[in-house]
């Protein structure tokens, strides 16, 4: 089975779902926004199954920078471009499963997708 969570390394949350992979002994790739990157094709497959208002960070630091302009007149279109130009904006983690798409981490979701 091939997993995937994406996220940024030094994100907490990234952190609690990571450590609770690990003690599950759950086999999964980390790819890292900073230094491995994000380009349209792989958040376009993150928006095949979440919306991109469930997607877009609106709670942390860099959506407290933009400006009102850009909150009040935020779409899919600038909410990809805003994701792409700033991937701290994505909610993390993005978990990627063979049968699912996971945005954050709670460790009950988490057991019910591995529960298999």
């Amino acid at each position: 089975m091939s997993i995937t969570l994406y996220g940024i390394k030094n994100c907490d949350t990234i952190k609690k779902a990571k450590k609770w992979l690990e003690a599950e002994q759950i086999d999964y790739r980390f790819h890292d926004y900073r230094s491995d990157g994000i380009d349209a094709e792989l958040l376009s497959e993150f928006l095949k199954t979440q919306s991109w208002e469930v997607l877009l960070n609106k709670r942390g630091t860099t959506w407290r920078t933009q400006s009102d302009e850009v909150k009040n007149s935020i779409d899919q279109a600038s909410a990809i471009a805003l994701m792409l130009a700033h991937p701290a904006m994505i909610k993390r983690p993005v978990l990627i499963t063979p049968t699912s798409v996971q945005v954050g981490f709670k460790a009950d979701w988490y057991q019910t997708i591995f529960a298999t």
